[in-house]
């Protein structure tokens, strides 16, 4: 298993080029079929548009999809996907409606005019580096739990992915593979071997 980069949320950006407004749209997704549920929506909501372009990229099989919607052959849809493809951003779909101002753009105004507003939805989504990782979860006192906090602040091997309050602490929490033994050891060590590890499975993880 090997990292990959994706959006870190949902976004969108909105620009306007010779009357004509472009509204790309993005959101990270994990298959096809969710890539293609968030556009069917946009072109549900938004069917009063000219064009709804799309692109995704996902990491599965590497599949990548674009479509002009009608847009001049390559003006639209590659250059959206150029955008995912050159951030090296997977696991995610753009789709850009187009309402027409009346003006022709010509096919490098529009390559520009799709390109940019792929490119200011992605910024305002931002990109996040997901790391392979194995989880974990064990659980402490409430006295000892301020002491794996600190642990876990200063030493970026562990990451609390999440906790839960109950008669004791349970951490919830991943390290890379090859951290994973030194990790699990300095919590021994600091608790005095009060904790037991469950294994969690293998993953990907926000750096």
């Amino acid at each position: 298993m090997s990292g990959y980069k994706t959006l870190r949320g949902p976004a969108e950006a909105e620009l306007t080029e010779k009357r004509s407004v472009f509204i790309c749209r993005v959101k990270p997704v994990s298959t096809e079929e969710e890539a293609l549920a968030f556009l069917n929506d946009i072109r549900r909501r938004f069917s009063d548009a000219r064009h709804n372009v799309y692109a995704y990229a996902l990491r599965g099989n590497g599949i990548s999809r674009f479509s002009d919607d009608g847009e001049p052959h390559g003006t639209a849809g590659l250059p959206t996907l150029d955008v995912l493809r050159k951030g090296g951003i997977v696991d995610a779909v753009a789709v850009t409606t187009r309402y027409f101002g009346g003006i022709l753009l010509g096919t490098g105004g529009l390559v520009r005019a799709y390109s940019l507003a792929a490119s200011m939805a992605v910024e305002r989504a931002g990109v996040c580096e997901m790391a392979a990782c194995a989880f974990f979860s064990f659980t402490v006192s409430y006295a000892d739990y301020p002491r794996v906090q600190a642990l876990a602040d200063r030493s970026p091997a562990l990451r609390v992915e999440r906790t839960e309050f109950g008669n004791g602490v349970t951490v919830y929490a991943s390290a890379s593979e090859e951290a994973l033994p030194a990790v699990q050891t300095a919590l021994r060590d600091m608790l005095c071997g009060r904790v037991s590890f469950l294994d969690g499975g293998r993953g990907y993880s926000e750096l």
